[in-house]
């Protein structure tokens, strides 16, 4: 059973890790057969390069950032006030360049700023934690921090869409291997402007579609079409390189996988059963 430590923070167990890491492991072999390279990227961004992506403006609600400390100021506080500190005042913490992502591709993007692709684009897979300021916490259901997978293209229009096709008849095919009643719902992008173009397009082809199982978006797929290739400057084809992306919360994949086999083994067994 996870222990809460504080809000929105979860201990996994043995059996949790390794349920989490055996569907991980299945999340990576179907990257590895999408010819999508794995990259891990460090756990923080600059602050600058979110707000490349108009971050700011769209996850008000969801930012979080590192911040050093004042050894000077710290050290009054600490002297002054009541131990152990339930809550680190502003007065002590420096201005930080640094953010606490609420995703794990936006470094894959800003990763291949600048580049020229091949004319077939590319893939690329990330695992990360992100971290989302929420106005409420549910166990394994909604974390403070949590891991992604993604699976990422990167290129001509038409690749982005394939892949969205396949992203979602494996995961639907997955989800009838294992039992899961899931639901493919549409959700909002608010990185277009729900007044704009790009959002009236959305209506003709959606740019987010989530995985539900009882409520409880477990995956999603996502195009953006050439947003972050024009942010990044990357070209593929004969233009701006548009992107799309499959992604996995996995603490979420290991309560609906408990919930629906009735305990972590027989759920980590039903995975490897999976080949």
């Amino acid at each position: 059973m996870t222990t809460a430590t504080d809000n929105g923070l979860r201990i996994l167990d043995g059996g949790q890790l390794r349920l989490l890491r055996a569907i991980d492991a299945l999340f990576l072999r179907w990257a590895e057969g999408w010819d999508a390279p794995e990259f891990r990227f460090p756990y923080l961004m600059r602050c600058r390069d979110l707000d490349t992506f108009d971050y700011y403006d769209n996850f008000p609600h969801l930012g979080l950032t590192a911040t050093r400390l004042d050894p000077q100021r710290l050290g009054a506080v600490l002297a002054e006030g009541s131990r152990p500190v339930e809550e680190m005042p502003a007065a002590v913490m420096e201005p930080s360049a640094f953010a606490l992502p609420s995703a794990a591709c936006y470094s894959i993007y800003l990763d291949l700023s600048d580049a020229v692709l091949p004319d077939e684009g590319v893939m690329r897979t990330t695992v990360g934690t992100c971290f989302r300021n929420e106005d409420h916490y549910d166990g394994l259901q909604r974390l403070l921090g949590f891991s992604m997978r993604e699976i990422v293209f990167v290129g001509p229009e038409d690749g982005a869409k394939q892949h969205l096709i396949r992203a979602k008849e494996t995961v639907l095919a997955l989800c009838t291997e294992l039992g899961l009643n899931v639901r493919l719902e549409v959700a909002t992008d608010p990185f277009f402007d729900k007044n704009g173009g790009k959002a009236k397009m959305q209506r003709l082809f959606p740019v987010k579609e989530e995985f539900v199982v009882n409520g409880l978006a477990i995956g999603s797929v996502n195009y953006h079409r050439n947003f972050f290739g024009e942010r990044c400057a990357i070209l593929a084809g004969d233009g701006t390189a548009h992107t799309s992306c499959l992604a996995f919360g996995l603490e979420r994949w290991v309560h609906t996988l408990t919930d629906r086999f009735g305990d972590t083994a027989a759920a980590l067994a039903a995975v490897e059963a999976l080949g």
